[in-house]
């Protein structure tokens, strides 16, 4: 279906929607597979329902065939890309075809809901789009750069996760740039955590790369449920879903992001200090980080001594539950680890003291701890809200270096840099992420204007950094 809408940001940039398909897989396994069709959703999965599809996208140079002084050859091979790209996502699809398919909410006789994962075929969302006079150095370079220009490079904005009832699972917007290319994935954050996520992403590169599924280097996706026999029963009855839907969109206050790199000798440094300060050698590089970025948000907030900060981590529970989940599993398996200090004490005892408390906090979220989540939140349903972390004294960090985010070349070359979109953003949220150097790490942040501006003109946090990527306000 071809489009003609035009969308013009504050800052004049013009973001233009070429067509929309519906991108089904290649092979509807749904036809033979009866065994796979419905896959229940688990507390992990469940509690994500109110937060927003999860975005993620990279940016790319333009290939080198799409540089043509010929006015009709490069609207042509554009075109070529992008049916490459619809083509190759079909196939992707038939290997991960429960993001083909919707979400199913079931009233139940004892007036709860209950829902689960229909694989019907239904199709993700593709959308090719160009953006009029932006280049990729106003991405990445830029430190003026309003995140709306980013924002407009990926779909659904601002839906809830549970609202895939009606709407795709997965939608796919790839933009054109002046000298780019950026491709966007918006996911249902019900369906998948982020390592699911960067394993779709890797597969599908892989695929388009390779033009096939011959010689995928990616091991297939997991599906089944099995883990949670004897610890919940499926499908989960959530009493009163209905009266717990939020009503309007969340206004936040303005925010701005930026991008921290921190080269692999500084990691280095911080790493060192850490297990110095506290006579270990436990504490690993990204929670002498973690600690190192708690520390300088919370100088930089300039709060009193006797506010409560707390700094929360995602950790991923595939090996740490028992048996083990393997990687490729989709789903969502993470719990969140909590510290909770003082302002006062936390800048007086210092970056050892930090790490080593994140440290301790890590180990603590055991086999067991999962297995007593799951039984308590089956028992008693709680669905978050991202505005529940809103209040100025969080550092929340989600995302992982570990992920291979440069190992995703779509047959054009590796990318230049991941950006994340809108959702889910308050203060205080940071995402992880390898640098495009070997033992580089890159810290997506998302604080108060007041604050960022605070952390940049901070000479003792800023001479860990090497390149202040971007800057940009939400």
């Amino acid at each position: 279906m071809m489009s003609s809408l035009q969308i013009e940001n504050k800052n004049g940039t013009q973001v233009r929607f070429i067509s929309t398909s519906t991108i089904q897989p290649k092979n509807d396994r749904q036809n033979h597979d009866l065994t796979t069709q419905r896959i229940e959703l688990t507390p992990w999965d469940l509690r994500l329902l109110f937060f927003n599809y999860s975005q993620q996208g990279l940016l790319f140079h333009k290939p080198k065939h799409l540089h043509c002084e010929q006015e009709e050859e490069p609207k042509s091979n554009i075109i070529s890309l992008i049916d490459h790209l619809k083509a190759t996502l079909s196939r992707t699809l038939e290997i991960f075809y429960p993001l083909a398919g919707r979400l199913v909410l079931v009233e139940n006789h004892d007036k709860t809901s209950s829902f689960f994962l229909h694989c019907n075929g239904e199709g993700a969302e593709f959308v090719h789009a160009a953006a009029h006079g932006v280049t990729v150095a106003d991405v990445v370079n830029t430190p003026d750069v309003p995140n709306h220009v980013v924002d407009s490079f990926f779909l659904m904005n601002g839906v809830l996760s549970y609202q895939g009832i009606s709407k795709p699972l997965l939608a796919v917007q790839v933009t054109e740039l002046l000298d780019g290319i950026f491709i966007s994935c918006t996911m249902n954050h019900s369906i998948a955590d982020g390592s699911s996520f960067m394993h779709f992403l890797n597969t599908w590169s892989d695929i388009s790369r390779n033009g096939s599924c011959d010689q995928l280097s990616q091991p297939y996706p997991v599906f089944g449920r099995q883990y949670l026999d004897g610890i919940v029963d499926l499908p989960i009855h959530i009493p009163f879903f209905h009266d717990q839907i939020p009503h309007g969109r969340l206004v936040s206050p303005p925010l701005q992001q930026r991008v921290f790199r921190f080269p692999k000798q500084k990691v280095a440094v911080l790493k060192a200090k850490a297990n110095a300060e506290m006579n270990t050698n436990n504490i690993s590089a990204l929670q002498a980080l973690m600690g190192h970025l708690w520390i300088s948000i919370t100088r930089n907030r300039h709060l009193k001594d006797d506010v409560e900060v707390a700094c929360s981590m995602a950790v991923s529970m595939r090996q740490r539950i028992q048996p083990r989940l393997p990687e490729e599993h989709l789903g969502n398996t993470v719990l969140h680890g909590v510290v909770r200090t003082t302002a006062g004490e936390l800048l007086k005892n210092g970056l050892g003291w930090a790490a080593w408390q994140i440290n301790k906090t890590i180990a603590s979220q055991t086999p067991e701890e999962a297995i007593k989540f799951l039984k308590d939140w089956a028992k008693s349903p709680k669905i978050a809200k991202v505005g529940q972390f809103a209040d100025g004294t969080i550092s929340h960090t989600a995302g992982s270096p570990r992920f291979n985010v440069y190992g995703n070349d779509f047959g054009w070359g590796r990318p230049i840099s991941i950006r994340s979109g809108l959702a889910n953003k308050f203060d205080g949220k940071l995402m992880a992420y390898p640098g495009d150097e070997q033992g580089c790490i890159d810290f997506e942040a998302c604080l108060s204007p007041e604050t960022m501006q605070a952390m940049t003109e901070d000479e003792e946090f800023m001479k860990t950094l090497s390149i202040n990527l971007t800057r940009s306000s939400l």
